[in-house]
């Protein structure tokens, strides 16, 4: 962005400024032309979540039928830094729906759910863009890709079934056969990352996550084997209380109560 003030600008020569018209017309008539744009991104620049100025966007964008692919490529660029935010999202999903076209947007989506799988506006603007162009025939392998390589990914959990449960086609008995094999297939004992969770632990890490997933697979063992839980957890349960996680201290807490009735 310029450190000059537009009337200074040598790009904004060529504008003249016009008067407010107070007449019986809309009381600020505008006249829209591609220098508005530049203007706009300038805004844009100093607070991305300005819905007025992403709507205006929008109008100028139409009415000088401006090229909308390269909106995309200024909105891919944008995005970097921006994953999280609502009104960069909408305006995508406007441009998109109005181009009429969605070849580039589950690419475009990939991109954003390999830095964060976990993204909310990807996978809701995955949703939109599935259902309206039609593509759901990969979504079931991009989801099982996904789970294989994390378990608990929640979002791609939930993406799957609504792929499987909003298709145009109901699925069948035999597919959802396949997805109660999957579950299944996919569901291991927490004891199985034990291994992982020493080696961290012989490091000298330190870490609320560490000591919650210790906690975890002990109350595993005990609701399996049907024994009381060990009192390493209820231990654990009172550090993360006190000193690594003191914010949630209430939940922690709770948790310890909780697990202590194992014993009961």
């Amino acid at each position: 962005m310029s450190d000059l003030f537009y009337c200074q600008n040598p790009e904004w020569a060529d504008i003249t400024p016009l008067s407010q018209d107070d007449g019986p017309n809309p009381l600020v008539p505008i006249a829209y032309s591609a220098e508005f744009l530049e203007l706009i991104k300038d805004i844009i620049e100093m607070n991305p979540a300005h819905y007025t100025v992403w709507n205006y966007r929008q109008q100028v964008l139409f009415a000088i039928n401006a090229d909308l692919d390269r909106e995309l490529d200024y909105i891919d660029e944008l995005i970097e830094d921006q994953k999280k935010n609502y009104q960069i999202w909408h305006h995508r999903q406007v441009i998109v729906d109005r181009l009429n076209k969605g070849a580039r947007e589950l690419a475009f989506i990939d991109g954003v759910l390999d830095v964060d799988s976990k993204n909310y506006h990807a996978w809701s603007y995955r949703q939109w863009v599935v259902k309206r162009f039609n593509l759901w025939d990969n979504e079931i392998a991009y989801t099982t890709d996904l789970i294989v390589f994390d378990i608990r990914n929640n979002s791609a959990w939930n993406y799957r079934f609504y792929t499987l449960f909003n298709n145009t086609e109901m699925p069948s008995a035999e597919v959802v056969e396949g997805e109660i094999k999957l579950l299944e297939k996919t569901h291991r004992p927490l004891s199985t990352v034990e291994p992982f969770l020493n080696d961290l632990a012989a490091k000298k890490i330190q870490s609320p996550f560490l000591l919650s997933m210790y906690i975890d697979i002990y109350e595993e063992k005990a609701r399996t084997s049907k024994s009381p839980i060990s009192n390493a957890a209820l231990e654990m349960c009172q550090e993360l209380a006190v000193n690594q996680d003191s914010i949630r201290d209430k939940y922690w807490q709770y948790r310890k109560h909780q697990l202590h009735k194992l014993n009961v």
